[in-house]
C-alpha cells in the first residue's frame, strides 16, 4: 500500500510514554510526533536511528506529525500497526499471499470471544486468518513475536484452534517487518506461554504463516514467505 506523501526525514531522539517520539529534523529543530505501536518497538525505538515522519494539515490533531519508518541497518520498518491489516488485505486480494485467488473477504470478524482479523471463504472453505505485526529479531536474522507478554496474542490462539476443531481452516499469519529476516519463530524468552500455545495449536491444525514485507519510503507490501521455526 501506497504511504503518505511527502514523508520528512529525521532522527530519533526519544521514545516515551508510548506514544510520543521526540525527532530531530535536518536543521536541527526537534518534533514531537504520535506513535502508533502499542509495542515496546525494541530495536526500533533507538535514540540515532533515521526516520522518516507525515506531516497532518488537520487543526484538530494535537501532533501534527506522524512516525511512519524506521532504519535499521539498511532496511526501513514498518512500526506503524494500524496499517499491518492493510497492507495483510492488499496482499490478500493481489496475490500475493498464495492460495487465496477468488476468495470472498470480511475484515474483523466476530468469533468467540475475539474478533479475528479476517474472515476468508470460497465455496465450502471458510478460513480465520489472524495477523500479527512482526518488527523484533531474536537471534541474527530470526524475527520473533512478540516483544512483550500478550495475554490477547494468547487468546487469539485459543480462539483460532477452537475454529479448527469446527471445522475452519485457521492461520496466525505473521507479518514480518524486518528486511534482513529469513525465517520466524516464537520470542520464547520473552513470553514462553505464547511459544508454547503457538506450537501447541500447530499440533492441533492451526497453520502459522510470516511473510516479509517490501518497505520503501513510497509503499509497503507483502513480500516472501519465510519458514516458521518451532
Amino acid at each position: 500500500m501506497k504511504l503518505p506523501s511527502p514523508l520528512l526525514s529525521g532522527t530519533l531522539v526519544r521514545r516515551y510514554q508510548r506514544f510520543f517520539v521526540d525527532i530531530e529534523l535536518p536543521d536541527g529543530s526537534v518534533v514531537t510526533a504520535h506513535t502508533p505501536n502499542t509495542g515496546r518497538m525494541t530495536q526500533c525505538a533507538v535514540a540515532g536511528y533515521s526516520v522518516l515522519i507525515s506531516e497532518s494539515n488537520n487543526p484538530k490533531r494535537k501532533l501534527k506529525y506522524t512516525l511512519e519508518l524506521i532504519k535499521i541497518g539498511t532496511s526501513w520498518v514498518d512500526t506503524h500497526t494500524q496499517r499491518t491489516n492493510r497492507v495483510v488485505e492488499e496482499g490478500l486480494k493481489s496475490g500475493l499471499i498464495e492460495s487465496f485467488e477468488g476468495f470472498t473477504m470480511q475484515p474483523e470478524y466476530k468469533f468467540g470471544a475475539s474478533r479475528i482479523d479476517f474472515y476468508l471463504e470460497k465455496g465450502d472453505e471458510k478460513v480465520l486468518l489472524e495477523v500479527k505485526n512482526v518488527t523484533l529479531c531474536c537471534h541474527g536474522t530470526t524475527a520473533c513475536f512478540p516483544d512483550a507478554v500478550t495475554t490477547r496474542g494468547q487468546k487469539h490462539l485459543r480462539e483460532l484452534l477452537a475454529a479448527k476443531k469446527l471445522g475452519y481452516r485457521a492461520i496466525i499469519f505473521f507479518l514480518v517487518q524486518r528486511g534482513e529476516a529469513t525465517e520466524f519463530t516464537p520470542a520464547d524468552d520473552i513470553d514462553p506461554v505464547y511459544g508454547r500455545l503457538l506450537r501447541e495449536v500447530v499440533a492441533g491444525g492451526v497453520e502459522a504463516m510470516a511473510y516479509k514485507t517490501i518497505v520503501t519510503p513510497d509503499e509497503n507490501r507483502v513480500g516472501e514467505r519465510i519458514p516458521v521455526v518451532l
